[in-house]
């Protein structure tokens, strides 16, 4: 199970916070964005929030497999007034907002590489496994007006494989300040050479191993996509969220022997227990 680690360190610690720390009337979230995880209830200090979702997921990027997987969801978080750092599944960041319209986030993460295994078809056999890795995110989200209905996204994924960047638009529906209701996000993805070929290249010795042909993939526009989340409180201390992604790759990731499918699809639901 994805990030079960960081689920079990989130249960051990538990008992170290006393309920106080959460205690207050106020629900102004950090920002109002559904895809913005705060359990703070606008109250500075600790928040918790531990639950699990369920995905139904292409098995690896450009498959036409697809299957489902549970995963642990929420992480702990501290805030002091605008800013909030944060450990969730296995990320460690920080985020905060400067001059009411700007949302900055950086993260440390992992990549979880592929596997041969990943595909049940035997698709990948031949092309070797991809170790995890480490990468640095960074995020920058810019409102347009005052209640954040609209926003100007840009995202850096950097690490040991290459780098990766999306730009987009978004929308806000909901009058709600506590980061319920629903969002939408359309955006643009790029990559340099290094990251296009990790996912989607083929070197001399895996086209000998698989018998797919050799692919070298260059630096430019990997894929357009549309993003939808959307978070309901079911109670006051229940939430309920969901994601649903669809990414419709640039015609030389498509022309890749790896890339069974012309696009990548998600969908997830899940609960939430906000402590």
């Amino acid at each position: 199970m994805k990030n079960f680690t960081a689920f079990l360190w989130a249960l051990l610690v538990l008992p170290v916070f006393s309920q106080t720390a959460f205690a207050g009337d106020s629900k102004t979230a950090l920002v109002p964005l559904p895809s913005v995880d705060d359990f703070s209830r606008g109250q500075n200090g600790w928040s918790l929030g531990l639950g699990l979702g369920v995905e139904y997921e292409t098995a690896y990027e450009g498959s036409d497999e697809f299957g489902l997987e549970v995963e642990p969801a929420g992480g702990l978080q501290w805030r002091n007034g605008n800013d909030v750092y944060f450990f969730a599944g296995e990320a460690l960041g920080w985020r905060g907002v400067r001059a009411d319209s700007w949302l900055f986030e950086a993260l440390v993460g992992f990549d979880e590489g592929r596997k041969e295994s990943d595909s049940d078809e035997g698709h990948l056999a031949g092309l070797g496994e991809q170790d995890e890795g480490v990468e640095l995110v960074l995020q920058a989200r810019r409102a347009l007006d005052v209640d954040w209905r609209y926003w100007l996204v840009g995202r850096i994924v950097s690490g040991s494989d290459g780098n990766l960047g999306l730009f987009g638009v978004g929308r806000r529906f909901g009058d709600q300040q506590d980061g319920t209701g629903a969002e939408l996000n359309l955006v643009v993805v790029v990559h340099d050479s290094e990251y296009a070929n990790k996912g989607f290249g083929i070197n001399p010795a895996q086209a000998i191993a698989s018998g797919l042909n050799e692919t070298q993939l260059s630096s430019g526009l990997r894929s357009v996509g549309v993003n939808y989340n959307f978070r309901y409180e079911l109670q006051y201390n229940w939430q309920l969220y969901g994601e649903a992604l669809f990414e419709y790759f640039s015609s030389e990731v498509r022309d890749s022997p790896i890339a069974r499918s012309n696009y990548e699809a998600e969908v997830g639901v899940g609960v939430i227990y906000i402590f």
